[in-house]
């Protein structure tokens, strides 16, 4: 897939200029409040978490009312917690999850990590990210999904009866497949959208922890991504079928990396929608 540290497929690739851009998110801003309304209310919380490491910041989104739901790890992109990111958690709580969004830099700085607008294609903006992608190591993600899975299991509100899901976007995606070796036999759902890095030669690459994991995994490759490296999903399906884990490996044809992600220039609404309808499907099936 592509290198998540400075999202190749936006710099490459910026299909769409910054008016229909705006017009697009105009359009899908009528849509998602009109979906919101029509959804049940939802718990919106800023959480701290204790780690091994410190205290994490994080968002917490669950749905109003008694009841409990299965949990949700969500790991955001390489620019952390957001309100995109934020507006997802409470979106997917709607559908009946107790969702966690947490800042990945918090052992740096609390979210928001960037202030002000941010473009992948300015090398100044990209270099502001490097330490705080320094702070992200694997020894570390594993530290932390075992404190947000204990600590979404804390909850009230979570169906401990049901597995757990965790999704990832861009470096998210290696996340949610640590995320799944750390906690094996908690995660039954893995999906990454246009995550980079899932597969590489490092020691610690994410594909080598799929054999200890019990879940199913759904990973959606960005069309760009895939033409700059055609044999990264081979090699993924490849690692998946070897563990003998059900999955779902698949190029969205004509969607850049990113296209899930409102605010970035390749957003795509339609595949972006189909993506989550599809991500619901395999919450409903998996958890």
């Amino acid at each position: 897939m592509c290198d998540d540290d400075i999202h190749q497929g936006l710099i490459e690739d910026p299909t769409v200029s910054r008016r229909t851009f705006g017009l697009m998110t105009v359009a899908a801003a009528g849509l998602t409040a009109a979906s919101a309304h029509a959804a049940v209310p939802v718990v919106e919380k800023d959480v701290e978490i204790k780690t091994p490491d410190g205290v994490a910041d994080a968002a917490l989104y669950y749905p109003e009312g008694k009841g409990s739901w299965p949990a949700v790890l969500l790991w955001p992109d390489v620019v952390s917690l957001r309100p995109v990111f934020r507006e997802m958690g409470k979106r997917l709580a709607a559908s009946g999850y107790v969702v966690l969004v947490p800042n990945l830099y918090y052992r740096v700085k609390k979210a928001p990590v960037v202030d002000g607008g941010f473009n992948f294609a300015n090398a100044d903006d990209r270099a502001k990210l490097a330490p705080l992608r320094a702070s992200v190591t694997p020894e570390g993600t594993d530290r932390d999904a075992v404190a947000y899975l204990a600590y979404l299991d804390a909850q009230p509100q979570t169906d401990k009866n049901k597995k757990v899901g965790t999704q990832g976007y861009c470096m998210g995606g290696p996340l949610a497949f640590r995320t799944a070796g750390a906690v094996p036999g908690r995660v039954g759902a893995v999906a990454s959208f246009h995550g980079g890095g899932l597969f590489t030669d490092a020691p610690t690459s994410p594909h080598l922890v799929l054999p200890k994991t019990q879940a199913e995994y759904m990973v959606l490759v960005a069309d760009n991504d895939d033409k700059q490296d055609p044999a990264a999903k081979e090699k993924v399906k490849g690692a998946l079928d070897a563990a003998k884990l059900k999955n779902r490996v698949e190029v969205y044809e004509g969607a850049a990396h990113g296209w899930t992600v409102k605010g970035s220039q390749v957003y795509n609404e339609p595949a972006a929608e189909k993506a989550w309808a599809e991500l619901l499907d395999l919450y409903k099936r998996a958890l």
